[in-house]
């Protein structure tokens, strides 16, 4: 406060350029209303050798006509950008140590053979090295492989937690993760570059608590790759008693164990004295016959566990791979729901899911420049940032159904003085009964409380549920980015995750939950229209494949389909390409992207809409039907040596034999031939009777994608490494690529 002047925690301001863009907007949608004018005019009648062109028009307009409504609705995510800053200073300010809220940070892993437990504990040990007060931090590690390499793991890492925590805090570290940490370090000396008079103690502290870290890795290590604790450790610790009644991943006890707390300090105290972060292990109770739904029900158990043993008022829930980047991302988050003008009807807080290993020109896309770097923001400017399932800080009260009435209000000073009357131990036995199979049964946890269930995409349903209630969210992306994980390192490993995505979105679609009817009146239009493009992600493939198609069938018989390169309904079509790409190309470069890196995005899209949401739209067909059930897949956070030497050059990996990716080689082969076909025609029968100024769009459509699919022609013939295609598909995608080619032609005829 200044003279009575309040000044806001956080401040919100609108993209440079707005006004711009929405006159670039506005002609670009003018132009497309022109394409569509042009379908309606100039219909081909249904005539004797007219029918295929007829239908080959009514194909493309169906097509044009999508993909103009679905970029209408992106750009609802593009036309109202905003952006938020924080002021922490201000923060500490108004609220002392003390009368901070308590934290509770999830966790979550499922499988420790494509998520290692050492990669899971760098996560764990970053978010409680958060500059943060240590009694105000519970971390909780979800193990839904009930796992005893991954307990032992946090076990070990318990113990070193109260050397890296003091280490972090005396020498302001960043990141907090070790791995990362260490890696990052080439000398102390650039570490450090105006330290110089404490260096010999930096590097002195740098050594023991290094060596600390590769002796606990070297353990750990050892206990995965052989399978089992020894008995030596095992001797030493009681907690392992708790797995005599596991007999699988899918049938076990509740398993939970209370490894640091404050109830235990001299336990829980690091090499300085101070106070540890709480930390604690859950696997909670499976059995067969009980469905577990997956990562939304690992959440709420975690919710509920909980709530018994910290019942922190926010929490923040990360996936095993994403550490933490920032220490005061906690500090930032808190600048928005403790806001005592807007925090209030603040529901969650949303950071983005940012990648160390993406490539320098970002090969498989990963790095979600469009959705991280824009429409986020734009979904922003609607008060409504979707919920990605990581890196988000949630109201206790939101996640857990409270409705927002506008007369809510939050008494954070209610948490402090909170004390756990029983001791530790039957604390560990009461909290779980919370965490068992059948606690659930004829309660609203997964309807109406926690995370929702029956979606592949459990976050976003549950964050549009929390919106749907009348809270608001916020997207906040700061210049250090705030959690790094792990993208996927093969095409195939894309490709999948994006078909989980595409599917669970279009469940949304059809859920009690849909944005195109039931969120009428409940959120805003901009909002509803930002879902509606995500929820209609798996129907691009149908336009995709059409225009992948048909002007390069077309050129087979030399039929035009587009307007005369002199005609001036040529132009709408030049302006909509031309402007797309060039508004394209800025975004990457505006983010700091390349040329390459927009072209590679670009190829990774055509993918994901002839293959991802083709195959997404099957299954959701097949499920309507119930003649299909889509497993949930994790994405491998591992990889071989020789693929990640191939992923580092960009070189794109195939390796496997996949449906998918029959698909896509099927469709490079059919425009190659198509492409080659028609160059002999221009090259040997020139002066013939097909009129070439009309087809030049097909001819540079085909030709674009011939270009743009050179990888797939690589992996066909050109390359003899592991992550070639196979060759049965090699022969497999030609036969098919030339009866599509061959069987029109003799049907035209």
């Amino acid at each position: 406060m200044d003279n009575g002047e309040y000044h806001s925690l956080f401040e919100t301001t609108r993209a440079r350029g707005w006004l711009i863009y929405r006159v670039f907007a506005v002609s670009l949608f003018s132009a497309i209303c022109f394409i569509w004018l042009y379908r309606l005019s100039h219909i081909p009648f249904m005539i004797k050798g007219e029918v295929w062109k007829s239908w080959a028009w009514f194909g493309l307009f169906g097509a044009e006509l999508w993909f103009g409504l679905n970029w209408l609705f992106s750009q609802a995510l593009r036309w109202n950008l905003v952006f938020r800053k924080t002021f922490k200073s201000r923060l500490s300010q108004r609220y002392e140590e003390k009368m901070l809220p308590g934290v509770d940070i999830f966790v979550c892993t499922a499988d420790p053979d494509i998520e290692p437990p050492m990669m899971v504990i760098n996560t764990v040990l970053s978010v409680m090295a958060y500059d943060y007060p240590a009694e105000k931090l519970s971390v909780y590690l979800s193990d839904d492989a009930a796992s005893e390499i991954t307990f032992y793991a946090l076990l070990e890492a318990s113990t070193f937690a109260k050397h890296w925590l003091p280490f972090c805090k005396r020498f302001k570290v960043e990141p907090r993760s070790p791995a990362a940490y260490f890696n990052s370090l080439d000398v102390v000396s650039a570490t450090y570059p105006h330290d110089h008079n404490h260096n010999h103690v930096v590097v002195k502290d740098l050594e023991v608590v290094k060596k600390l870290y590769e002796d606990m890795k070297i353990r750990i290590e050892d206990a995965a790759k052989l399978g089992a604790i020894p008995k030596e450790i095992r001797s030493k610790h009681n907690e392992f008693f708790q797995w005599d009644s596991y007999s699988s991943r899918r049938d076990h006890d509740t398993i939970l164990q209370i490894l640091l707390h404050t109830k235990d300090p001299q336990n829980s105290k690091d090499e300085d004295g101070f106070i540890l972060p709480t930390l604690v292990y859950l696997a909670r109770e499976k059995r067969p016959q009980h469905h577990h739904n997956f990562k939304a029900g690992a959440m709420n158990a975690l919710i509920r566990v909980s709530s018994k043993i910290s019942n922190a008022k926010i929490i923040l829930n990360v996936d095993c791979d994403m550490y933490s980047n920032s220490s005061v991302s906690v500090k930032d988050a808190l600048c928005f729901f403790m806001d005592e003008e807007k925090g209030y009807q603040i529901g969650f807080v949303q950071f983005p899911q940012n990648f160390e290993n993406v490539t320098k020109d970002d090969l498989y896309g990963s790095a979600l420049v469009a959705p991280i770097e824009v429409e986020l923001h734009g979904a922003d400017g609607y008060g409504g940032p979707l919920y990605i399932g990581t890196c988000c800080f949630h109201r206790r009260d939101a996640l857990c159904g409270k409705k927002y009435n506008g007369r809510y209000t939050e008494d954070w000073e209610s948490e402090i003085g909170h004390v756990i009357e029983t001791n530790l131990q039957e604390l560990e036995e009461k909290s779980k009964a919370l965490a068992s199979c059948t606690y659930e049964e004829n309660t609203l946890w997964g309807k109406k409380m926690g995370l929702i269930y029956g979606c592949l995409v459990e976050d976003v349903i549950t964050g549009l549920s929390i919106q749907l209630q009348g809270w608001k969210s916020v997207y906040y992306n700061p210049t250090r980015k705030a959690f790094l994980g792990l993208a996927p390192t093969t095409l195939l490993q894309a490709l999948v995750q994006h078909k989980r995505w595409a599917e669970g979105e279009l469940q949304i679609l059809f859920s009690d939950y849909s944005p195109a009817w039931y969120a009428h009146g409940m959120i805003n239009l901009g909002l509803r229209m930002g879902y509606l493009h995500y929820n209609l992600w798996a129907t691009t493939c149908l336009p995709t494949i059409c225009y992948s198609i048909i002007p390069s069938l077309c050129l087979l018989k030399g039929i035009p389909i587009f307007p005369k390169i002199c005609s001036p309904w040529f132009i709408p079509f030049a302006y909509v390409i031309l402007g797309e790409s060039i508004h394209g190309l800025l975004e990457f470069y505006i983010n700091g992207g390349t040329i390459k890196c927009w072209w590679n995005d670009l190829r990774i899209w055509l993918y994901k809409a002839t293959g991802s949401y083709l195959f997404a739209l099957i299954d959701s067909i097949l499920k309507f039907f119930r003649l299909s059930d889509s497993p949930f897949t994790i994405t491998a956070k591992i990889m071989d040596k020789d693929v990640s030497q191939r992923y580092e050059k960009e070189i794109m990996e195939f390796g496997a034999s996949s449906p998918l990716f029959t698909v896509l080689a099927t469709q490079a082969m059919f425009n190659l031939f198509c492409l080659l076909a028609t160059l002999k025609e221009l090259l040997v029968l020139s002066g013939g009777s097909v009129a070439w100024e009309e087809m030049v769009l097909q001819i540079l459509l085909c030709g674009f994608l011939v270009f743009i699919n050179f990888p797939i022609y690589q992996g066909l013939f050109l390359r003899k490494d592991k992550g070639r295609l196979p060759t049965t598909l090699a022969i497999k995608s030609t036969a098919l690529a030339l009866g599509a080619c061959i069987l029109p032609k003799i049907m035209i005829k």
